[in-house]
């Protein structure tokens, strides 16, 4: 029986078909441009220049891609809705917001549905390594922000879980069946 291709690493990144690639970036950053940038940048040398190709395309998103990205994530503390890579790891994102301490979700929903009047969008923090009183302090302290300040944060967030996804994207197996956007 023939050896399966790897499925993992910057190897496989450079190689794979963009048919492939491409529902996996997607479920990275949900920006049709900051995917196309990163298939256009193939064959990188490294991961450290794949990771620096990805942060300079998310840093030119507009306005209306930031907002379009923030579409597919889920508000802090409350599950995804969608199924795939993308709701798998926003749920290992947040693993340290507990669904187990109703004071805690009552407080990260209301302080959810305040920033969402205030600037339109669902908060987006990169959450992964932190717990959820941090989470919501940082979310009190964002509504101060001016609505362009606050893009500028979110469009760092955004870069952060990026990184952090495509990280996974080249350890995790994505082999047929296994990761989709």
């Amino acid at each position: 029986m023939p050896e399966r291709p790897p499925t993992t690493g910057l190897a496989w990144f450079n190689s794979a078909p963009p048919a492939e690639l491409s529902p996996l970036l997607t479920a990275c950053l949900a920006v049709p441009s900051w995917v196309t940038a990163l298939l256009a940048g193939r064959p990188y040398s490294t991961v450290d220049a794949l990771l620096a190709a990805a942060d300079r395309a998310a840093r030119s998103l507009t306005a209306a891609e930031i907002r379009a990205a923030l579409a597919g994530h889920p508000r802090l503390g409350e599950p995804p809705a969608s199924a795939g890579a993308s709701a798998r790891w926003a749920r290992a994102e947040q693993a340290g917001v507990p669904g187990r301490d109703p004071d805690l979700a009552e407080r990260l929903r209301l302080a959810n549905l305040r920033y969402e009047e205030r600037f339109g969008h669902v908060y987006l923090v990169s959450a992964s390594g932190r717990g959820g009183e941090e989470l919501l302090a940082d979310l009190w302290r964002r509504l101060d922000n001016d609505p362009r300040t606050e893009l500028r944060v979110v469009n760092r967030e955004l870069r952060a879980i990026a990184a952090l996804r495509l990280r996974r994207v080249l350890a995790e197996d994505a082999g047929p069946g296994r990761v989709t956007g």
